[in-house]
């Protein structure tokens, strides 16, 4: 199934004051952050197993870091190991692109998917 991943953030009112607070979308999987990657066609895969959106954590709201995060299930992307990107969501056909970036750096396979062929 070919999916198109698209970037995800939330944005909440801060302090009454009009600023708005953004939270990088995060995935935790098998002891590995990933982060969400944008424009990319990809095709999820089979089942691998559970993963966790974490609470967004710069809304300065102490009790927020408390909370466990949402769990959601991670999909194999073909062509690319689960090291460096996995699909997320709750079936393979809405499933999201999250990486394993190095840095602020995309992992070259994931730069390849976005400069096609």
């Amino acid at each position: 199934m070919m999916m198109l991943a698209a970037a995800c953030t939330s944005e909440s009112s801060g302090d009454g004051d009009g600023r708005a607070e953004s939270c990088a979308y995060r995935v935790l999987y098998q002891d590995r952050t990933y982060r969400d990657v944008a424009n990319v066609e990809f095709t999820a895969g089979r089942r691998l197993g559970s993963a966790t959106v974490p609470p967004c954590e710069d809304t300065g709201d102490p009790d927020n870091a408390e909370e466990p995060g949402e769990t959601t299930t991670a999909y194999a992307v073909d062509g690319i190991s689960p090291d460096v990107a996995v699909a997320v969501g709750d079936s393979p056909g809405d499933a999201a692109l999250v990486a394993a970036y190095s840095g602020n750096k995309l992992p070259p396979e994931i730069q390849k998917l976005i400069d096609g062929p």
